[in-house]
């Protein structure tokens, strides 16, 4: 298959860093890749490497990751690692409308955009006007924001939304939003916070057994590397640790 005018591409060194680009755009620098000029990516292989800035590097057709692989980031992000297990933990699946509260660098919006797919909608709240325009212009340097919408607002002070599918917050104080959650999720939808201290858990995880939510629990998840050599296999030596702690809860109509 070759590329042609018009579309995305992503660049891929053997490093794992990436860019996306279309082929459509004008000759630029890209940090990491030197100047580039997409169009002479037109009528190439997918697939094919080339030699870009004294590095080998291959031409591909961008996958999910790569978009969010290509995500510029302005604050602290949730990582696949964590975002795959609040997509499972929360039943996110195609046609899903998604309440999000605090978008950062737009990382879980990027994510959740693609799962929930053109019958979903995701609807992120953030108070910040900073992190709104940051994000707004890092989703659409990805290919993705028809199915998002952004609100100004400060999620504490409530939802708007009704019977939504779920509500996910990455704030510091996610206990504030428990009520306006539990108001806005349809009967059997999940509530979910990511927070990096143990404090923030307690807290929270207390509010959610002030309404009537079921299954709450909080998990962490640590990675790590398996390092494949001639001799043999070995752990990495560097491990992705703690990031966050998930805290989920389901809601119902009495417990």
């Amino acid at each position: 298959m070759k590329v042609e005018e018009g579309e995305e591409v992503v660049l891929v060194d053997e490093n794992g860093k990436r860019c996306l680009l279309n082929t459509s755009s004008k000759k630029r620098k890209i940090k990491g890749f030197g100047i580039v000029d997409p169009k002479t990516f037109i009528g190439m292989d997918y697939g094919t490497k080339i030699r870009l800035s004294q590095k080998d590097v291959w031409i591909l057709k961008p996958s999910s990751f790569d978009r969010w692989g290509s995500l510029r980031r302005k604050a602290q992000i949730i990582l696949p690692k964590d975002a795959a297990h609040i997509i499972v933990n929360c039943s996110i699946v195609p046609g899903c409308v998604v309440v999000e509260g605090g978008i950062g660098s737009g990382s879980l919006t990027c994510i959740l955009s693609q799962v929930v797919g053109k019958e979903g909608k995701i609807i992120s709240y953030e108070r910040r006007k900073d992190f709104k325009k940051f994000a707004e212009r890092n989703l659409r340097d990805v290919g993705l924001g028809e199915n998002i919408e952004i609100k100004e607002r400060d999620i504490t002070e409530g939802i708007e939304e009704r019977d939504v599918d779920a509500v996910i917050l990455d704030i510091p104080n996610p206990w504030d939003v428990v009520e306006h959650a539990y108001n806005a999720l349809k009967v059997g939808g999940y509530f979910c916070s990511y927070s990096p201290l143990i404090s923030q858990v307690e807290r929270t995880v207390k509010t959610l057994r002030e309404y009537p939510f079921i299954e709450i629990k909080t998990i962490e998840t640590l990675q790590r590397e398996m390092v494949v050599v001639e001799k043999g296999v070995r752990p990495s030596f560097d491990m992705l640790g703690h990031t966050g702690y998930l805290t989920f809860a389901r809601k119902v109509l009495e417990v």
